[in-house]
C-alpha cells in the first residue's frame, strides 16, 4: 500500500508532519535550482581541489610539468579513496588526513628533483591550500542547509527500526541539509508519516521526486527484493548508502567509506563500472592489451585453423549467438571443435563428436582465441561474465536468483568465476554470484588479476581444466529447440524475457 505526496521540486517548501518533529517550517521559499543541488554530491568537492589546486601552485615557484604532474596525482589518490564523494556528514576534518597523504604519495616521484627544501613547501602548501578549501566549504554546505538554501531529497527505505530513528534524527537536525520522502515501516501504514514505499517502488520514487540520496535500511526478509530494486534504479547521479547489519559495531573500513546520520554509522555503496569514466577505461584497457595479443596468436590461430579445416573439411571458425549486455544478442567467434554438430544438443558435446583435436583444443582453451577479435570489435571485454546461450540464459534467469544481473556489463572472454574454477559441470549459482561480485566490486586491478590468472590456468598453474568448458562450442540456437529467426533472450533490468530479432 502506498501513499503518495504531491511532487514538489527539490528544495522546495515542506510544511511540517505531525509527530515528525522537522524544521521544515523554518526554511525561506527560495532554495537553490534544483539542478544545483542534484549536482553537487559529485561535483562539488572535485571542482573545489581543482580550484585549490590552480590558486595555489603558481604561487609556490614550480614548473608547469611539476604542478602538472602533482595535480593530477593529488586528484586521482584522493579520487581513489572516495574522497570527492560529499558525505551525509561534511566534517572537514575528517577529510584532512586524505588530503595529507594524496599530497604526500604525489610527491613521491618528484622529491629526488625537487630536493627536501622545495618539496617540503610544495607539499605544505597543497595541502594548507586543499585543506583550507575544504574547511571553506564544508562551512559554506552547513550554513545553506541550516538556512534551508540547500536541501537534498533522500529516500529511506527498509523496515528496520533504525529507519524510523534516521527519519526522526533528519527532521531534527537541519544541518543535514535532507529531506526524507519515503520509507516502508514495518508495522504498517502510519497515519502521520511520509510516503510509503515498498522495495519495488524505489526506482519510481527516486524518479518522481528526483532523489539525490537513498539510505537503506532493510530487514533480512527484504534484501533480495531491495537487492533488485536498487540494481535497477542505481546510476552515478544517486548517492547510495546502506545500515551496517551491526551498526553498534567498529567497522573495519577507511573513514572515507563510512558516513553517518546522526551516530548512526552508514557505507555507501560504490558506483563500480557504472560511470562513463569506468567504461571508457576498460574499452582503453581492452583495446591496448586485446589488439597486441591477437597480432601475436595470429601466427599460431592460422596453423589451428589449417588443422581444424584438414580435420573436418569445414570451415574452421564459427560464430555462436550469445547473450550479452542488457540482455542483447552478440556473436561470439570461436575455432570449430565439435564434429557432428546436428548431433549436438545437449548441455556440452561428448567426447566422439569433437576428436582429438577438438578435445586438445577445448582442454587447453584455445577454441577462444578468435574471440579476441570481438574484444577489438566491442562485442566482449576481456575480463567479464561469460556469455551463456540464449536458452540457457532465459531458462537460468527464471530459476536462479540474480542470474540476469550479470548482464549488466559486457561479457567476457574470461571471467572472475572462470579463474576460480566455476566452468563446466560447476554450480550456475556459484558462478552468477561470483560474477555478480565482480561487477560490484570492479578495479582496473581486478582485470590485470583475471588476466594474470587466466594465463596461470592456460600455462597448467591454475584451476584445474575441464575439456568440455562452457555449453558445446559447436552449437547453435537451432539445436535447443529455436528453431526461428527470433529467439527470447533475458531482460536484465526486470529479469523477465523479451524478443529480440537477430
Amino acid at each position: 500500500m502506498t501513499r503518495q505526496l504531491p511532487r514538489r521540486d527539490v528544495g522546495g517548501d515542506d510544511t511540517a508532519r505531525p509527530g515528525t518533529e522537522t524544521t521544515w517550517s523554518h526554511r525561506p521559499e527560495v532554495p537553490l535550482p534544483g539542478r544545483w543541488v542534484r549536482l553537487l554530491p559529485r561535483r562539488l568537492l572535485l571542482g573545489t581541489d581543482v580550484l585549490a589546486l590552480c590558486a595555489v601552485l603558481p604561487w609556490l615557484g614550480v614548473g608547469p610539468v611539476v604542478a602538472l604532474v602533482h595535480s593530477c596525482g593529488v586528484l586521482v589518490v584522493l579520487s581513489a579513496r572516495g574522497a570527492h564523494r560529499l558525505r551525509l556528514c561534511a566534517r572537514a576534518s575528517d577529510e584532512f588526513g586524505h588530503v595529507v597523504l594524496a599530497s604526500a604519495l604525489s610527491l613521491v616521484p618528484l622529491a629526488p628533483g625537487l630536493g627536501p627544501v622545495r618539496t617540503a613547501v610544495l607539499g605544505g602548501g597543497v595541502t594548507g591550500a586543499l585543506c583550507g578549501a575544504r574547511l571553506l566549504v564544508s562551512g559554506v554546505l552547513s550554513t545553506l542547509r541550516v538556512r534551508g538554501r540547500l536541501v537534498e531529497t533522500v529516500l529511506v527505505v527498509g523496515g528496520s527500526d533504525a529507519a524510523g530513528e534516521i527519519l526522526r534524527d533528519l527532521g531534527r537536525h537541519p544541518e543535514f541539509g535532507l529531506r526524507p520522502v519515503g520509507v516502508r515501516h514495518r508495522g504498517g501504514v502510519p497515519e502521520d508519516g511520509p510516503v510509503v514505499a515498498e522495495p519495488a517502488e524505489l526506482e519510481e520514487l527516486v524518479r518522481r521526486y528526483a532523489a539525490t540520496r537513498v539510505i537503506l535500511c532493510p530487514e533480512s526478509s527484504e534484501a533480495d527484493e531491495l537487492v533488485d530494486a536498487v540494481r535497477r534504479c542505481r546510476c552515478p547521479s544517486v548517492d547510495f548508502c546502506v545500515l551496517p547489519r551491526l551498526p553498534d559495531l567498529g567497522l573495519a573500513v577507511p573513514k572515507a567509506a563510512l558516513d553517518e546520520v546522526w551516530g548512526i554509522p552508514l557505507l555507501p555503496l560504490r558506483t563500480g563500472g557504472r560511470t562513463v569514466a569506468a567504461r571508457s577505461t576498460k574499452r582503453v584497457c581492452d583495446l591496448a592489451l586485446a589488439v597486441p595479443l591477437l597480432v601475436a596468436v595470429t601466427p599460431l590461430l592460422a596453423v589451428l585453423a589449417a588443422l581444424v579445416r584438414c580435420g573436418g573439411g569445414r570451415s574452421p571458425l564459427f560464430r555462436q549467438e550469445r547473450v550479452g549486455r542488457d540482455g542483447g544478442l552478440v556473436l561470439v567467434t570461436k575455432l570449430r571443435t565439435v564434429l557432428a554438430v546436428d548431433e549436438h544438443t545437449g548441455w556440452r558435446p561428448l567426447p566422439e563428436q569433437c576428436g582429438r583435436l577438438g578435445t586438445w583444443l577445448r582442454r587447453t582453451h584455445l577454441d577462444e582465441l578468435p574471440q579476441l577479435w570481438d574484444v577489438v570489435r566491442g562485442r566482449l571485454s576481456l575480463v567479464g561474465p561469460r556469455p551463456e546461450r540464449p536458452y540457457y540464459a532465459v531458462r537460468f534467469s527464471a530459476e536462479i536468483p540474480h542470474y540476469a544481473d550479470r548482464h549488466r556489463v559486457a561479457g567476457g572472454v574470461t571471467g572472475w568465476a572462470q579463474v576460480n574454477g566455476l566452468h563446466g559441470d560447476t554450480s550456475i549459482a556459484e558462478r552468477a554470484r561470483f560474477d555478480n561480485h565482480y561487477i560490484e566490486y570492479w578495479t582496473p586491478w581486478t582485470d590485470l588479476v583475471v588476466l594474470v590468472r587466466t594465463a596461470g590456468v592456460l600455462a597448467g598453474f591454475g584451476q584445474g581444466h575441464n575439456e568440455h568448458e562452457e555449453a558445446g562450442s559447436a552449437s547453435t540456437t537451432r539445436d535447443h529447440g529455436l528453431g526461428c529467426r527470433w529467439c527470447r533472450t533475458a531482460v536484465v533490468r526486470t529479469g523477465a524475457a523479451q524478443q529480440t530479432r537477430l
